[in-house]
């Protein structure tokens, strides 16, 4: 007789017969039993039924059971049911059971891969789901949220408006007005400009009974007339210039849109005849315009450069400038030019920004300062005051030479070209976006200048002077 121990973990036991019967092409291991040998009965107790069910589902699942069944007669059975261990090694659980199982080390390499896919599962299945973080936004509070939202969008935008935008590029030649000449171009054709300035691109003069009154102010926008202090601005500077009366032929540096030379042809009557000269022919076409509308036929403009002019020398009684200076790229060329056509015994008179005269010289700041005025209007650099006049008698050509700051007769201007927008926003709110961004910017320029020239980075210079008058030949004789 023959005798068998059959020892095993039910749930176990269960899985080691699935992966067996999948590899016998999906037939159940548990349904698989060893041949009866003859004279032997097999149990028919509940480990038995544990065996066929795989050990699922029993409750047993904690307890072991070691079954061994010897034969004494062939009819005689005795069962011995002992403790299993608390736990197994997988190489034990692993251990083929029956003969049909195959080779120990395949079918504990199985038993281990499904264990692991199991554990796997479970554990997969048993995770929760991950709680999504809390984002930042939702756990500052809203009013401080909107705080950062607002500083960081004006950061921003005062970052794009501290950057210039329209720094000179070139002059003119070949064809091409430059840099200078496409920007009054532009203004010509918006008209915003005239609108608030008038035909005058020039600041405006505020006497001191002006300033008393509050000219100039948010408040006294309307005590002076920004346009009519233009006008004054003209009158007053003809006035310094010491010009003797009627003078036969002006010649208008830089004339714009042609306000000044319009007035000085009035001013002065028709025995007078003003010629004007600017970069951009978009200006000459609006002034001769302008000039035909008003009647004034002593006044005529054209299209020339001021470096390079056409005229022969000792041309002009009167040669004024105003405010063109600050676009010439250079100041000697531009001055030296002026006073070749001035004939012998005529006047010149410039008006122009200036910055300060060094040294001292400019500290980080102030550096910045100016940058950023020469580059958002198109100027190539400034000059002081000093350095004009050297310019002016180091051609050896002047008789006088005298120079005065007006930086107080004019810085009203600055934020008074703003209140009048404040007071008339009109023509710019239905011009659309793009001349909302550009009058901010221009507002922005307007309040720096001003500030540049109140803490006297920037000066308002006044040059003006005599040429000489050639001396008369000598008249051949005894006594010569």
């Amino acid at each position: 007789m023959s005798a068998f121990a059959l020892r095993a973990q039910p749930a176990l036991l269960g899985s080691a017969a699935r992966l067996s019967g999948h590899r016998r092409g999906g037939r159940r291991a548990s349904a698989a039993r060893p041949r009866r040998a003859a004279g032997v009965a097999y149990p028919t107790s509940a480990a038995a039924s544990a065996d066929a069910s795989g050990g699922a589902g029993d409750g047993e699942s904690q307890r072991s059971v070691a079954t061994e069944v010897t034969p004494t007669s062939t009819t005689a059975t005795e069962v011995e049911v002992a403790a299993a261990p608390a736990a197994l090694s997988i190489k034990e659980l692993s251990a083929p059971v029956l003969a049909s199982h195959g080779d120990a080390a395949a079918a504990a390499a199985r038993a281990e891969g499904a264990i692991a896919q199991t554990s796997t599962a479970v554990a997969v299945a048993a995770a929760p789901a991950p709680t999504p973080p809390k984002s930042l936004a939702a756990s500052i509070p809203t009013p401080v949220l909107g705080a950062a939202v607002l500083l960081a969008a004006s950061l921003g935008v005062k970052t794009i408006l501290d950057k210039p935008s329209r720094a000179y590029t070139d002059g003119p030649g070949e064809g091409k007005v430059g840099s200078v000449g496409q920007e009054y171009d532009a203004w010509t054709e918006e008209g915003i400009l005239e609108y608030y300035w008038g035909e005058h691109i020039h600041l405006g003069y505020y006497s001191d009974e002006d300033m008393a009154k509050g000219a100039g102010t948010l408040i006294g926008c309307n005590v002076k007339n920004f346009i009519e202090a233009k006008f004054d601005f003209v009158d007053k500077m003809f006035e310094w210039s010491g010009c003797p009366p009627e003078p036969a032929r002006v010649l208008d540096v830089g004339c714009g849109i042609g306000g000044t030379s319009r007035h000085l042809a009035k001013l002065l009557g028709t025995k007078s005849q003003v010629q004007g000269i600017t970069l951009s022919p978009n200006q000459v076409e609006r002034a001769t315009e302008l000039a035909k509308t008003q009647g004034v036929e002593n006044a005529s403009f054209q299209v020339m450069n001021a470096l390079q002019m056409e005229f022969e020398d000792n041309t002009f009684d009167l040669v004024w400038a105003c405010e063109s200076g600050e676009h010439m790229p250079d100041k000697k060329k531009y001055v030296q030019e002026m006073i070749r056509v001035l004939k012998p015994g005529g006047t010149i008179v410039i008006a122009t920004w200036c910055q300060r005269e060094t040294p001292p010289a400019f500290n980080a700041v102030e550096q910045a300062n100016l940058k950023f005025l020469y580059e958002e209007w198109a100027h190539p650099y400034f000059i002081s005051i000093e350095e004009y006049v050297r310019l002016m008698e180091g051609t050896e050509a002047m008789a006088t030479v005298g120079s005065a700051n007006w930086v107080r007769e004019t810085i009203r201007s600055w934020r008074h070209s703003i209140w009048v927008g404040v007071y008339d926003p009109w023509p710019v709110v239905f011009a659309g976006p793009r001349m909302w961004y550009k009058t901010v910017r221009e507002i922005v320029t307007l309040e720096r200048m001003h500030r540049a020239f109140d803490c006297d980075l920037m000066t308002y210079g006044m040059m003006k002077g005599t040429k000489k008058v050639a001396p008369e030949p000598k008249k051949a004789g005894w006594f010569s």
